[in-house]
């Protein structure tokens, strides 16, 4: 994503899987500042844990923020 910063991701609806949101766009900004805390963050609202408890020493976390140029619904 440094070399090449347009990307595309699709989410879909684990319970129907023709139900998905598409988004396409530019990556704006990458830091590694901050990523761990972030993943404790959103282990805690998704888990109730506000410690994420698969951390692997000596992997870097990094946050990737994209500008979303186009969004498609389906479903």
């Amino acid at each position: 994503m440094r070399l090449r910063p347009v990307v595309a991701l699709c989410i879909q609806d684990p319970v129907n899987p023709y139900r998905y949101l598409q988004l396409r766009g530019r990556v704006i900004n990458i830091n590694e500042e901050g990523a761990d805390a972030h993943i404790d963050i959103l282990a805690g609202k998704y888990t109730g844990i506000f410690k994420f408890k698969h951390h692997i020493p000596g992997v870097k976390r990094v946050i990737y923020k994209i500008l979303s140029l186009r969004v498609d619904a389906h479903g």
